[in-house]
């Protein structure tokens, strides 16, 4: 690379200080209006800022299984498409036995809402002709419309509905060129479950060989009829004829909605509040700043002038992500937050390893310039293996995670990506123009010491003893509660619960509803998780506990009766399903597995051997079953929060482990013997080579969560604290457990017993010349 002059030197400095001014100022701006809740804002969820909840009535006979179905349904409505370009995280719920809330984010027009939403209705796929010749629907002129002929319960009784939306495994809008003109032309994809792909091969047969249309019937009207152009036999087909690609999106919208198994009728609709309260948000950007300001002095007493670098860069991380979420309108949740911890502990984790190679450069005598390129060059390979396993997990959870889960990997992806590009380019960029204004002095950089080798493979025992004791204890608490309940103490967007709905006879801000009301609440009903909305524009208060018996629920009034001077007729309560549904918790499962098999997948293939990523594998399981047991001694209740503390102790505990392994592969490569001694001579040498990476990375990620744990409201804490101790267990399992494992399995393979065997002739060799020799003195 060709050195930059001390002119260049200055003038890129001076554009680094510009460039965290202006991007400082900016950040300031969307944070100032986050707060504030003006234009300038971030979008938030729920748990953040509240939204629109809209409430619809369930009409004619269908069976709890139709509801749930419809209610999962509608979650993927709310998912996909209003979600499309925003990544709106919604929640779904039933409510009682015949109701369903949808509740999104970001909105305070619940009319735009519904709107976009749609209404719930039936859809049909109804043939043009009947088995006599007549038309089931006709183009009536004077509307501009075609119309049906006969009723829908007159077609459904001579087989001429072809589908129904319960035939529609999916829809959806785009683009393919025109077979005559080669033109890019909007249309709607269409896929059918099996059943609809027969039925739809039977009369697309029949209507291609006599020219007729096949009309799509939703919500009382024609949305679209199109001619049949082939037989279609495969459960594949597409609608074209499209005027625009948004006329497209709107039919592949009515086609997805009308596939609910329960038709809907809007019942009403509310603007309400944050659930995780007003101040979690401002308590949560303090505490983010206050960590990232000590994580920056920490990085400079550590790291010097390097240190002052990646503080800098540090900056200029946090404001870009920031305006990334801001410009591309991407919803913040508290999981999402989450993301962003981890990818700043990611950012600083990659600076640590740059500058910990730099002063070992400087250490065999570099100088200070050969060794900043050599640093950077021999570090790379650790900070993109780890980075690239962390982005697996984010890119698998964003392709088979919903809701919550698919808000966390989309924070993490981007934090990653941007953490890889101020760590490998922007740091680098501010180190090489310090060193060209004339700041050449090895002193200014640091010099790596001798290190002291730790015996860990010695006390590797110890360490699997230690670990196996918390797993068991977790586990049999949660045995033990099991018999009585349930082994986890599940919140109520797990099992569902009570909403109770309070008409105050004047408003209560946020705050005082968590130190006047909900204490009382809790004393009532003996339940600490509680989640609490306020209605917008009127003295309205939510109030969502775990499911209330009868005599529970007046008591409750009750207390709200003598404590506030409310009326019986102010207050209604109702039984609420959980928001996060068994399909959810399936798919976060399945999500999971997946990216712990590509991980190991991608371990093996970088590193040409399985056990390396067998053993990053089973640290990874480790550390989610001490964060487990810690939910299930302490009793923590468990939530979305719940999930989003797991991802980020996956993502954490393997980039963790990659480096260690990096280091190891190293020393490997550079080893004469791998006989069992220098195998544990090796996996010593590079854990020791690498903890105070590892220690720095975890303290500096550690800080960032107790920022939280200290000035977070009552609802952040609960989730710090676990995370918190997820980020330690990441970084003791990378120490005193991956590689262990590793050595085990490695020591234990043919190879080192061929080369132990190899040794211990040698030795033999050895000890008889030297007896021989002895044999010869007189």
């Amino acid at each position: 690379m060709k050195r930059m002059k001390k002119w260049q030197g200055f003038l890129s400095l001076i554009l680094v200080v510009g460039l965290i001014a202006g991007l400082g100022y900016y950040a300031t701006t969307i944070v100032k209006g986050t707060n504030e809740a003006n234009e300038d804002s971030l979008k938030l969820g729920l748990d953040l800022a509240g939204g629109v909840s809209v409430t619809y009535q369930a009409e004619g006979d269908f069976t709890a299984e139709d509801l749930e179905d419809t209610r999962y349904k509608l979650q993927q409505r709310v998912d996909s498409d209003l979600g499309e370009n925003s990544t709106t995280e919604g929640s779904v719920y039933i409510v009682g036995d015949d109701r369903i809330t949808v509740e999104v984010p970001g909105v305070k027009d619940a009319n735009a809402l519904l709107e976009e939403l749609g209404s719930p209705g039936n859809l049909y796929f109804i043939r043009q002709k009947n088995d006599a010749g007549t038309e089931n629907y006709s183009y009536d002129s004077t509307t501009g419309a075609y119309v049906l002929n006969y009723t829908i319960e007159e077609l459904e009784a001579s087989g001429d509905i072809v589908l129904t939306g319960s035939e529609v495994n999916s829809a959806s809008a785009q683009y393919e060129n025109d077979q005559t003109t080669g033109a890019q032309e909007p249309v709607v994809s269409i896929s059918l479950n099996d059943a609809g792909t027969e039925a739809f091969a039977t009369a697309t047969t029949e209507a291609y060989a006599s020219g007729e249309s096949i009309g799509i019937y939703y919500d009382d009207a024609f949305v679209s009829v199109p001619t049949v152009q082939a037989a279609i036999t495969d459960g594949n087909c597409v609608i074209n004829g499209m005027s625009s690609y948004e006329e497209a999106e709107n039919l592949a919208s009515y086609i997805r909605i009308g596939g609910l198994n329960v038709t809907l009728t809007e019942l009403e609709s509310r603007v309400v509040g944050a659930t995780l309260g007003s101040d979690a948000l401002a308590t949560s950007f303090k505490a983010g700043m206050i960590g990232l300001v000590i994580v920056m002095i920490l990085m400079i007493a550590l790291y010097l002038l390097p240190g002052l670098s990646a503080a800098l860069a540090l900056g200029i991380y946090t404001t870009i992500m920031l305006a990334i979420l801001y410009l591309y309108d991407i919803t913040l949740t508290l999981p999402g937050i989450a993301g962003i911890i981890l990818s700043i502990g990611m950012a600083v984790d990659a600076n640590v390893i740059i500058f910990a190679r730099i002063r070992e450069e400087i250490a065999t005598g570099k100088e200070v310039k050969s060794a900043i390129d050599s640093g950077f060059k021999k570090a790379l390979s650790a900070i993109l293996d780890g980075n690239i396993t962390t982005l697996i997990v984010a890119a698998v959870l964003g392709v088979l995670g919903s809701g919550t889960v698919k808000g966390f990997a989309i924070t993490l992806a981007i934090g990653v990506v941007l953490s890889m590009f101020t760590a490998l380019a922007i740091t680098r960029w501010i180190l090489n123009s310090f060193y060209a204004i004339g700041l050449r002095n090895e002193k200014f950089y640091g010099k790596a010491k001798p290190v002291k080798v730790l015996d860990f493979m010695k006390k590797k025992v110890v360490f699997f003893v230690l670990s196996s004791a918390i797993i068991l204890v977790g586990l049999g608490s949660m045995f033990v509660h099991s018999i009585s309940g349930y082994g986890l103490n599940y919140s109520l967007e797990f099992l569902g619960g009570t909403s109770t709905t309070v008409t105050f006879d004047k408003e209560y801000s946020i705050a005082e509803i968590d130190s006047d009301i909900v204490p009382l609440v809790s004393e009532v009903t003996g339940d600490n998780d509680i989640q609490t909305q306020k209605v917008d524009d009127g003295n309205g208060v939510i109030f969502k506990t775990r499911t209330l018996d009868l005599e529970e629920r007046e008591a409750l009034n009750t207390m709200f009766e003598e404590n506030f001077g409310v009326t019986e007729d102010s207050i209604s309560s109702e039984n609420i399903s959980s928001t996060i549904g068994g399909e959810m918790r399936r798919q976060s499962l399945i999500a999971v597995l997946v990216a712990a098999l590509l991980i190991l997948l991608y371990i093996w293939f970088r590193f040409k051997d399985l056990r390396f990523g067998g053993s990053a594998v089973i640290a990874l399981i480790h550390d989610v079953l001490i964060v487990l047991s810690l939910y299930a001694v302490a009793r923590i209740s468990v939530g979305s929060p719940f999930i989003a503390c797991m991802l980020t102790v996956i993502g954490y505990s393997v980039n963790d482990t990659i480096v260690i392994f990096d280091r190891i592969r190293e020393n490997l490569f550079n080893a004469p013997k791998k006989d069992k001694e220098s195998l544990a001579r090796i996996a010593n040498e590079s854990i020791s080579q690498t903890l105070s990476r590892s220690v720095t990375t975890s303290l500096t990620t550690a800080i960032m969560v107790l920022m939280l744990l200290i000035l977070g409201t009552s609802s952040i804490r609960e989730f710090a604290l676990p995370l918190l101790v997820g980020v330690i267990t990441g970084t003791y399992s990378s120490i005193c457990l991956a590689t262990e494992l590793w050595f085990l399995m490695r020591a234990n393979s043919k190879s080192a017993k061929i080369d132990e065997s190899k040794k211990k002739k040698t030795k033999k060799k050895a000890e008889k010349a030297t007896k021989e020799n002895e044999g010869l003195i007189v």
